[in-house]
């Protein structure tokens, strides 16, 4: 029988530091990609650049934690990516590092582990099959009407208050955080009136790390929040999940409700998970996708050029666009067995993280890989959403949400420019543009 990830997950705050075989590449890794605070400056593509030279597959240490191997060399990531018997998402789940037991939210953190996206087979496929329908060319088709029509509401609103204020617009807050509210809540049924609330719940998930510590003291405002909105968050999963066990909808939701593994409904501890990950993922990358595009726009004017001559383009901009933001910035896989990756070998247990950022810009593949390219020929093969059995479900959604939106953005507002207000959540594990500063020029 299936037990919850959460379970039978390998705790890892306390095991042994430290890696069994002697390192291949003499260098250490050139930025702590365990400091959230380096995030804020966007991710550090120089440092990915310098350990891909010297060192593909890192040494990591951790203060908290046994240490992990940093892969920054696309084929390497691809290889993990592909090889989901050897380097596991269900041994120790897909974040860097859950920290030590008395430091967790309990509930988020059985979610963040009990859910689709940290199942290994037999139990990962036939799960993704239950939520696939909603992914499908032709849903999607139908879905892109409604959500050309949000676009032109969305930019409606921004013209008028660009108007009304004579001031600069925040694109986060206008745009980039509504459009994938509206479109993930379209897919999962979530009511018109509750949708709010997923974009609350959103902010607190992103900066709890950062916001509850003041030095070495933990915010008591801010936590006392941050607790009650991941409790109403769960409450609300729960509630609408079980409504549709009762009373099937056309909608994910009641996909995810009558999803079975081993052939049991999920457990409640399942059902939360897929509704943090539901959430999380649908909500959080294309909102980043969509405000990273508008800064490349203004850094590489020559390529919006290209764009407002010849709106074809498009498609293939929004591949290279999502190449070079990499908003999910990595995964962890887990070594089931004594493995070996670019000359170095890995020990069982050992922990591997892929940057996908990294092997987006490796030179290797992408000729002059930190220029934006709107015609740039293998756009499409960028790792953002990963690869193989984990690939993002909802990959063509995103590509259709950023595609309509730069369709009529770039239509209606031709001199859009970014102004260089921009603010970056501290974490690092996705690349959160929390705010961004935009002249319509209207």
């Amino acid at each position: 029988m299936f037990a919850n990830v959460s379970e039978t997950a390998v705790e890892e705050a306390d095991a042994p530091k430290g890696h069994k075989y002697p390192l291949a590449f003499d260098a250490r890794p050139a930025a702590d990609l365990t400091d959230i605070d380096l995030f804020t400056r966007g991710q550090p593509f120089e440092a990915f650049a310098r350990m891909r030279e010297t060192a593909p597959v890192c040494w990591h240490d951790e203060e908290m934690g046994a240490g992990f191997w940093a892969l920054t060399d696309y084929h390497d990531i691809r290889k993990v990516e592909l090889d989901t018997k050897t380097f596991s998402s269900q041994r120790g789940g897909i974040l860097m590092n859950y920290g030590s037991a008395d430091a967790r939210h309990p509930l988020l953190h059985r979610a963040s582990l009990d859910t689709m996206i940290c199942l290994d087979q037999p139990y990962h496929i036939p799960l993704r099959r239950e939520h696939m329908p909603f992914f499908t060319p032709a849903y999607i088709a139908d879905l892109r009407k409604r959500v050309d029509i949000k676009v032109a509401s969305l930019l409606d609103d921004m013209e008028a208050k660009a108007r009304d204020t004579g001031q600069p617009i925040d694109l986060v807050e206008m745009f980039s955080a509504e459009l994938p509210l509206f479109t993930l809540s379209e897919i999962l049924g979530v009511a018109e009136a509750d949708r709010p609330k997923l974009v609350k719940w959103m902010h607190y998930l992103e900066t709890a790390a950062d916001t509850m510590r003041k030095g070495d003291v933990i915010d008591p405002e801010f936590f006392g929040a941050f607790v009650q909105n991941v409790l109403d968050m769960f409450e609300y999963g729960k509630t609408v999940l079980q409504a549709r066990r009762k009373a099937p909808k056309e909608d994910l939701l009641s996909a995810i409700a009558h999803a079975k593994i081993d052939g049991e409904l999920l457990s409640d501890e399942m059902l939360d998970g897929s509704w943090l990950l539901i959430v999380f993922a649908g909500n959080d990358t294309t909102r980043n996708s969509i405000s990273g595009t508008m800064k490349l726009l203004t850094e590489f004017p020559e390529q919006k050029q290209r764009l407002l001559s010849d709106a074809s383009l498009v498609p293939n901009m929004v591949h290279e666009a999502i190449r070079m933001v990499s908003p999910v910035i990595y995964m962890r896989r887990t070594a089931t067995q004594d493995a070996e990756i670019h000359g170095q070998k890995i020990g069982e247990g050992e922990k591997v993280v892929m940057y996908y950022g990294a092997a987006n810009r490796d030179p290797a593949v992408f000729e002059e890989p930190d220029r934006f390219d709107v015609t740039r020929a293998n756009a499409k093969d960028h790792l953002a959403f990963g690869m193989g059995p984990h690939v993002c479900l909802g990959q063509r959604v995103a590509n259709m949400q950023l595609e309509c939106a730069y369709r009529q953005i770039l239509t209606r507002f031709p001199n859009v420019e970014w102004t260089g207000e921009i603010e970056i959540a501290p974490n690092n594990f996705v690349h959160a543009v929390s705010k961004l500063g935009v002249n319509l020029g209207l």
